[in-house]
């Protein structure tokens, strides 16, 4: 019997993948004071009065899920002012959530639909129309965000940005005219995404406590899918400090569920360096704690950098300045020991910037530095072998899954069969950590992710890849927890289920290992653990759930749909036949903002998980970064 003092929390009866090389598979874990002590031996460990001890009916267990590269820390402001088209399996559904929303929209603010979906994933396969967005809500403003390439506005919306006949295209920006001149409504990113950014700039926010609500609400939403850790990219008018100051309260009040390292974005074009000298004044790469701590800077460098990924249209070509701001960031950087991410999307850019990367590596050396590119479609063997001998890292996103039916049609299936080429990656031991770009691209559900890199597909289940560049479920795995620790210096720390690692960690819906590769699109989590606390909790777990927390404000989508895949739409879960449990309003129930009647509605969803899952599958009726 372990004579030390009585642990915390006791798993047992558990099938645990603990990708660590030394014990693979366990049926036990032990944790005390948010780190694991124990595998596959809870029987040597005297229980005290206070262990918890859970019985985990043999689920699927895996160390918690790692995002590399998301945006966390803007999206979580808006979480609960944005209505999710993710997951939804038709645009039938879709307008009818729009139109539902809108009537429970008061007057001055915007319903908004702000990315992380692709018209591919709906049963019709098209984008909507804007007769339709302006039917459904032709009072209220309406904006609906499709990847960075294009935004559509209703009539309301046009006139509360007042875009009328008379407003010039901005440098960064089309706005779509009638034969008579007037805007449309639709919003062309061409030649970039800045018209796209400055509109969702021109939408109400929320106030500071209730940006925190939105936030704790966006990581249990991430906590639902499995995401224990993210590292945060910055992103544009995300200004250091004055941006964080949400998160930082947040984690002053230990109100944290996900673990998160960030990197800090630059604001200023043309005054890059200076941006950086004076965070570098603030804050610096380690400063925090193990649930938020700062990462260095990217991943906007400079913005004569910034390749713009828009599939519909042409590759942008760099200004010839590129070299000269980049070398003077990158210098500064590694004089300082600051690590650094960088977007990048094609090969042409890339190798331009290795150019600078080796200039610079040979003044300051940038050995002990970590840096790493982001993205990397189109990375060329050259290339890949230049960031070896640089000792840098790649973080990979799902992009293709959500714009891959664009790049096929522009560039043809011969040059999609390696957007990235993950494989070669990892057979040159490169570094490579993996994500989703959420949120306003890809959606942050990390499972969608996973599958694009097991399946090859988009979500809309087109093929891209061979067999060649596709990976086990173990290898994906790998890189969305080990993988992805490096790339906040973290490696050894978490990412696996060994002995002195964080108590991380998630028990699933379905056995990922095992289940139907169709269906990985679809699991979530029934025990979401971090730092050995238990953060979600559903199903046969559900009553070591945290205590809810109300939605605000009241009018809010998330109270009434959820968030990934709708899952509080009590007509989409109808129709696919899933039983919904009676609930009674009260007054206590108003005014949590009915809480628990969401609570019921997902039990009633997770309990008829398999035909909902195949509801799912068949279809039903800038610079922002």
């Amino acid at each position: 019997m372990n004579a030390t003092s009585a642990p915390d929390l006791i798993l047992e009866n558990a099938k645990i993948t603990t990708l660590d090389r030394a014990k693979p598979e366990a049926t036990s874990l032990v944790v005390k004071n948010g780190r694991i002590v124990g595998v596959d031996d809870a029987e040597e460990y005297q229980r005290g009065p206070n262990t918890k001890v859970i019985d985990l009916q043999g689920r699927r267990v895996i160390p918690g899920l790692n995002d590399s590269h998301m945006h966390i820390i803007r999206g979580g402001l808006s979480y609960n002012l944005e209505l999710r088209w993710d997951g939804v399996p038709s645009l039938a559904d879709g307008l009818r959530m729009l139109k539902e929303q809108a009537q429970r929209t008061p007057p001055g603010q915007w319903v908004r639909v702000i990315g992380g979906w692709s018209e591919f994933q709906f049963a019709e396969r098209r984008m909507p129309t804007l007769d339709e967005i302006n039917a459904v809500s032709p009072e209220t403003p309406v904006f609906v965000l499709h990847l960075y390439c294009r935004g559509m506005l209703n009539k309301a919306a046009l006139r509360a940005c007042g875009y009328t006949k008379d407003t010039p295209n901005p440098p960064a920006g089309e706005i779509q005219r009638d034969g008579n001149g007037n805007p449309t409504g639709l919003l062309i990113a061409r030649p970039n995404a800045g018209i796209l950014y400055a509109t969702v700039g021109k939408q109400p926010k929320l106030p500071p406590e209730q940006q925190m609500n939105s936030s704790r609400h966006f990581m249990r939403e991430l906590n639902r899918l499995g995401l224990t850790s993210l590292v945060d990219a910055g992103g544009g008018s995300q200004i250091y400090p004055d941006d964080y100051a949400i998160i930082e309260e947040l984690h002053e009040r230990g109100e944290m569920t996900v673990r998160m390292a960030y990197n800090i974005f630059t604001q200023k074009p043309k005054q890059e360096k200076e941006d950086f000298l004076r965070c570098m004044k603030l804050t610096g790469p380690g400063k925090g704690d193990d649930f938020y701590r700062c990462n260095g800077a990217g991943e906007m460098l400079v913005y004569s950098a910034a390749d713009f990924e828009d599939f519909p249209e042409p590759r942008p070509d760099l200004p010839s300045n590129l070299e000269k701001d980049l070398k003077e960031v990158v210098s500064l950087l590694a004089a300082n020991k600051w690590p650094f991410r960088i977007h990048a999307t094609y090969d042409e850019s890339i190798s331009r910037m290795l150019n600078v990367f080796e200039d610079v590596n040979r003044e300051i050396p940038f050995k002990g530095t970590n840096w790493f590119f982001d993205h990397c479609e189109t990375i060329s063997d050259r290339s890949l072998e230049r960031v070896k001998a640089l000792g840098g890292g790649i973080a990979i996103q799902d992009r293709m899954a959500f714009q891959g039916e664009y790049f096929l049609d522009r560039y043809g299936s011969k040059a999609a069969e390696r957007t990235p080429p993950v494989r070669r990656m990892l057979d040159l031991g490169i570094p490579v950590g993996a994500g989703t770009d959420a949120t306003r691209v890809a959606s942050y559900n990390p499972w969608l992710s996973l599958y694009w890199l097991v399946a090859g597909k988009t979500v809309g289940g087109t093929a891209l890849y061979s067999e060649a560049n596709c990976l086990s479920r173990e290898e994906a795995l790998m890189l969305y927890t080990k993988g992805s620790s490096w790339f906040s210096g973290e490696s050894g720390k978490k990412g696996a289920l060994a002995a002195g690692q964080l108590a991380d960690l998630v028990v699933l819906t379905d056995d990922y290992l095992s289940v139907p590769e169709e269906r990985i699109k679809s699991i979530e989590s029934v025990l979401t653990i971090v730092d050995g606390k238990i953060v979600h909790a559903t199903n046969e777990f559900a009553s070591h759930a945290p205590p809810a927390i109300p939605v605000l404000p009241e009018w809010s989508p998330v109270k009434v749909f959820g968030g990934y895949g709708a899952p509080l739409d009590v007509r989409k879960a109808a129709r696919a036949g899933v039983p919904m449990p009676q609930h009674q309003h009260d007054a206590e129930g108003h005014h949590h903002g009915c809480v628990h009647a969401g609570h019921q509605l997902l039990a009633g969803i997770e309990a008829a998980r398999n035909r909902y899952a195949g509801f799912f599958g068949s279809g039903c009726d800038c610079f922002a970064f």
